[in-house]
C-alpha cells in the first residue's frame, strides 16, 4: 500500500522543508471521504462493493494512521489539490484490500468532490475539534486564576502603573483581572464554532454543485453531522464558502486575542517572580545556567510568550492569504490551514502546560508584597479629595519621602483635622476600589 504518482509529483515540486500538512486535517479529509462514499451508496450511485471498500478503508486508516503515507510540504501550489489526491490515493490503494473490483482515486474515491469543497469543509471540521479542546483548556485555566483570586484576597500588595508604584491592591485581585481575561477568551472562541459549522460539501469546483446530484450533496451532509457529532449544515450560498476565507480569518484574530493576553500574564508572573519584587515564587522546573550555580529560569512563562508570539505571526500571514484569493477560490488555503491548525495545537498545549506548570504551583510571596507596601504615591493619591492635586505635588514634594515630615506638613500647612489625617494614612493602605 502507498500513494500514487501525484503524490510523488508534488513530493518533488514542493520540497520546501520539513512542515508537512497537518495530521488533523488530513484525518478530517478522510472522514469527509469515508462518508461522502455512504451517501453516495445510499444515494446507488456508487456500486455498494466499491462504496464499501472505500468506507473500511477510511475506517482502517483512521485507527492506524500511517504518517509516512501523507508526507507532503505543508507549503504548495493547486490550493490543496496536492494533499486531496494524496488522501484519494492512499485510500484507493487501502481500498483494494476489501474488495476484488479496482478502485480508483478519482473515478470512486473523488466522485462528486472537488479540491474546493472537501479540503474546506476538512479544515472546518478540524478546526472545531482543536477549538473544543482549547476552549476547554481556557476554562480550567480560567478556574485556576479565580482559586488563586480567592486564596489570596488578603495578601496586599503594591499595585503598579508604568512599572511605578501606584495603589495598594490585593494579589487576589491581580488573578481575578487575569481571570476575568481568560474568561473572555474562552467564550469568544467556544463561539466562533457556531460560524464554521456550515460547510460546502457538495458545491464541488466553485460552489455551484456542478457534476453532482442534489441527492448526494444533501445526504452527505447528513451523515458527516452524525459522524463527527457536530452540528455541520449545508451552507446557504456555497458559493461563498469556496471563495472567502474570512471565517478562518476570525478564528485567527481570536487566537491572537488569547495570545495576548497570556503574554501579557507570563510578562507580569516573569516580572514579580524576579529579585525586585518577590511577590510571587514559581515553581524551579530546570536548571537556569551552565555556569551560574543555582540560578533558575521562569522558562514556563517564557515559553508561553513564545508561543503567542508565533501565533500572532501566523494570524498575520493567515491575513494576508485570505486576502490575496481571486475570484471563485483562494488558492493559498494550504497556509491558511497549516498556520490556523498549527496556532490551534500550539495554544492548546501551551494552556495547559501554563496552567499545570505554572499557575498551579505557583505561591505567594507574603514578606515581598509587604516589602514594597509603604510607598509615598499612595498618600498623595488620598489626599486628592482633600487638598486637591497641586497642593498635595507641592507637600509630597517637601516631605522628601518621609511619612512623618508629610503628617507634620499637613498639620501646619493645610485646614485638615488630625482625624482627616489618620484616615488618609489609614485608607491608603486598603486595597478597595474607592477612595
Amino acid at each position: 500500500m502507498n500513494y500514487g504518482s501525484e503524490t510523488a509529483h508534488a513530493l518533488e515540486n514542493f520540497s520546501v522543508n520539513h512542515q508537512t500538512v497537518p495530521e488533523s486535517l488530513i484525518k478530517a479529509m478522510i472522514l469527509v471521504k469515508k462518508n461522502a462514499s455512504k451517501a453516495l451508496k445510499y444515494t446507488k450511485e456508487l456500486e455498494p462493493p466499491i462504496a464499501d471498500a472505500i468506507i473500511l478503508a477510511c475506517e482502517e486508516l483512521l485507527t492506524n494512521f500511517p504518517s509516512d503515507l501523507f508526507p507532503l510540504n505543508a507549503f504548495q501550489g493547486g490550493a490543496g489539490t496536492s494533499t486531496h489526491m494524496n488522501v484519494n490515493e492512499v485510500i484507493a490503494s487501502y481500498a483494494q484490500n476489501y474488495t476484488d473490483r479496482p478502485v480508483d482515486p478519482l473515478d470512486h474515491v473523488n466522485k462528486y468532490q472537488s479540491t474546493n469543497d472537501v479540503y474546506p469543509t476538512a479544515l472546518r471540521i478540524s478546526c472545531i475539534q482543536w477549538i473544543r479542546r482549547l476552549s476547554e483548556e481556557a476554562a480550567k485555566l480560567q478556574e485556576d486564576l479565580q482559586k488563586k483570586e480567592l486564596e489570596w484576597d488578603t495578601i496586599k500588595k503594591m499595585g503598579r502603573t508604568e512599572l511605578m508604584d501606584a495603589q495598594i491592591i490585593s494579589l487576589g485581585q491581580e488573578f481575578g483581572a487575569y481571570a476575568q481575561a481568560i474568561a473572555r477568551d474562552r467564550w469568544r472562541i467556544y463561539k466562533v464554532e457556531e460560524r464554521l459549522r456550515q460547510i460546502n460539501l457538495g458545491g464541488t469546483a466553485v460552489g455551484t454543485g456542478s457534476t453532482a446530484s442534489r441527492a448526494y450533496g444533501f445526504r452527505v451532509v447528513e451523515f458527516l453531522r452524525e459522524d463527527t457529532g457536530i452540528g455541520l449544515s449545508r451552507a446557504e450560498y456555497p458559493m461563498d464558502l469556496t471563495q472567502n476565507l474570512d471565517v478562518f480569518v476570525e478564528v485567527s484574530g481570536l487566537l491572537k486575542a488569547l495570545s495576548v493576553n497570556l503574554m501579557k500574564i507570563a510578562n507580569d508572573l516573569r516580572l514579580m517572580n524576579s529579585l525586585p519584587f518577590q511577590e510571587i515564587k514559581l515553581k524551579p522546573l530546570q536548571k537556569g545556567s551552565t555556569i551560574m550555580p543555582g540560578k533558575v529560569n521562569p522558562v514556563i512563562p517564557e515559553m508561553t510568550i513564545q508561543t503567542a508570539m508565533e501565533v500572532m505571526a501566523y494570524d498575520s500571514a493567515i491575513s494576508f492569504a485570505a486576502a490575496s484569493g481571486n475570484l471563485e477560490l483562494n488558492a493559498f488555503l494550504p497556509l491558511i490551514s497549516y498556520n490556523l491548525l498549527t496556532s490551534l495545537e500550539m495554544l492548546s498545549n501551551t494552556v495547559f502546560l501554563f496552567r499545570t506548570k505554572c499557575i498551579e504551583p505557583l505561591l505567594p510571596c507574603e514578606a515581598g508584597c509587604k516589602k514594597h507596601l509603604d510607598s509615598m504615591v499612595i498618600y498623595g493619591t488620598a489626599l486628592l479629595p482633600y487638598i486637591g492635586y497641586q497642593k498635595a505635588t507641592d507637600l509630597m514634594e517637601k516631605s522628601m519621602d518621609n511619612k512623618k515630615i508629610l503628617k507634620k506638613l499637613l498639620e501646619e500647612e493645610t485646614s485638615m483635622t488630625k482625624e482627616e489625617i489618620e484616615r488618609v494614612f489609614s485608607i491608603a493602605h486598603t486595597s478597595t476600589y474607592q477612595i
